[in-house]
């Protein structure tokens, strides 16, 4: 079957089986590498994408089921010009990462967290309340929260 979708603002269109996962086409058709596989059970959240601005976990998801839709990817976050966007900026300064497997999954959870908080005061059982889907087996969370607790504060998120 036929499966259109814009990525990271690039129309791509590929034919697939049907039974394709949305993470297969990120990866195989769109050659995408930064979602990550990491459990194909919906367990550890390393392939979260935004399909419409919401946070999903392209294992659980049909290619056909996003057909026509808008998916950003790790690789859609920084800006043209290479500048990070503020969750990445806030891992790389409060070294919200390790071996760095989860990181994507991670980045695009915060992200669509802050998105649907808005200007709300998050806590930092908000943000664990909001990763409790997303997996990290090196970090202990600490730093990954101290880093989406700064994003939250960052300017360019706030309205």
């Amino acid at each position: 079957m036929r499966v259109t979708l814009t990525i990271n603002g690039t129309e791509t269109s590929h034919d697939v089986e049907a039974r394709t996962l949305l993470v297969h086409y990120i990866r195989d058709a769109a050659g995408l590498k930064g979602t990550n596989i990491g459990c194909d059970t919906t367990s550890c959240g390393a392939c979260t994408v935004l399909l419409d601005g919401r946070s999903v976990k392209s294992c659980t998801v049909l290619a056909a089921q996003a057909d026509g839709a808008e998916v950003t990817t790790i690789e859609g976050m920084a800006a043209a010009d290479g500048t990070m966007h503020p969750v990445q900026r806030a891992f790389q300064e409060h070294h919200g990462l390790q071996c760095g497997y989860c990181t994507p999954g991670m980045v695009m959870a915060i992200t669509s967290l802050l998105a649907e908080r808005g200007d709300a005061e998050l806590t930092e059982a908000d943000i664990r309340l909001g990763l409790e889907g997303n997996l990290c087996r090196c970090t202990g969370y600490h730093n990954i929260v101290e880093a989406a607790m700064a994003a939250a504060r960052a300017p360019e998120l706030r309205s």
